[in-house]
């Protein structure tokens, strides 16, 4: 069966996916055959480059504690895990849905060259430096969201991260390029192959139990990926910088034998001695 679309009306007057570019025009991408079978969720902002770089020194742990203490309480993406020791990222989202694939809208047959026509080709080729790849693929374990070839690309671009609630391919090869990914496991399949379809691109994306939206910011690492809403930012990075500092002193102390009911957290004792020690660390 040969890969197939049906072209249809997916814009906001088609009661669809908001799939239409800036002034109403489909987004086509590249001149090259273009993204015809993409649903483009229409621009957004990114976090500053400045505050993405206050997050460095943030734990996911801490992140999710931060929000959690914020009200917000489904910020991590339950499932994916680290691909490799060390692995750490902080950047804003870019998202890609995949949807149930249905052969009378669009068969992935016809492997890469069905694809390059999706929205998975569609995000690479507008992914920025610094950008992290959010896809929601739903837990399916017969869809290689991606591999080798296209994880290379979006490396080229300056793509920072990949975290997918779903499976990758080629992962002897993906653990040797300088991209660090969150996913559920690995198969042998492309991304059209089993029961998903790459279908939209910079649109709101449920992943691993967790809503991420486009620009938000993704903080992963060990202990997983959280997503930190971009309109709390500010509130999350000031709150965690007081924790990660404390911490640093509680470490310390309780490295040296210290009492953890005294240092962990910090009662009223140790507060002040902590308040001594940041003094003359800075």
């Amino acid at each position: 069966m040969r890969g197939i679309y049906v072209e249809q009306d997916f814009g906001p007057d088609g009661n669809g996916l908001g799939g239409r570019g800036p002034g109403g025009t489909a987004n086509r991408g590249t001149a090259d055959g273009g993204h015809d079978l993409a649903r483009w969720g229409g621009p957004f902002t990114r976090p500053a480059p400045d505050l993405v770089g206050r997050f460095d020194a943030v734990s996911a742990a801490t992140a999710c504690a931060k929000l959690s203490r914020l009200g917000i309480s489904r910020t991590f993406i339950n499932g994916p895990r680290p691909d490799r020791p060390g692995a750490r990222v902080v950047g804003p989202a870019r998202t890609l849905q995949f949807m149930p694939q249905r052969e009378d809208i669009a068969s992935g047959a016809d492997e890469e060259y069905v694809e390059r026509r999706t929205a998975l080709w569609a995000v690479l080729d507008s992914t920025e430096p610094g950008d992290v790849l959010v896809v929601q693929a739903n837990a399916a374990t017969h869809t290689g969201c991606l591999g080798e070839m296209l994880i290379r690309y979006f490396a080229g671009r300056g793509g920072a991260g990949i975290v997918v609630d779903g499976r990758t391919r080629d992962s002897g090869k993906t653990r040797e390029l300088d991209v660090p990914m969150w996913t559920t496991g690995a198969t042998p399949h492309y991304a059209s192959q089993g029961e998903l379809f790459p279908w939209a691109y910079d649109v709101p994306v449920s992943v691993g139990g967790a809503l991420v939206m486009p620009g938000d910011l993704i903080v992963a690492d060990a202990d997983g990926a959280v997503v930190v809403p971009q309109g709390l930012a500010e509130q999350v990075i000031e709150q965690s910088q007081r924790h990660e500092e404390w911490e640093a002193f509680s470490r310390e102390r309780l490295a040296a034998g210290g009492a953890l009911s005294r240092y962990y957290p910090l009662d009223e004792s140790a507060r002040a001695e902590y308040e001594q020690w940041k003094r003359g660390t800075r």
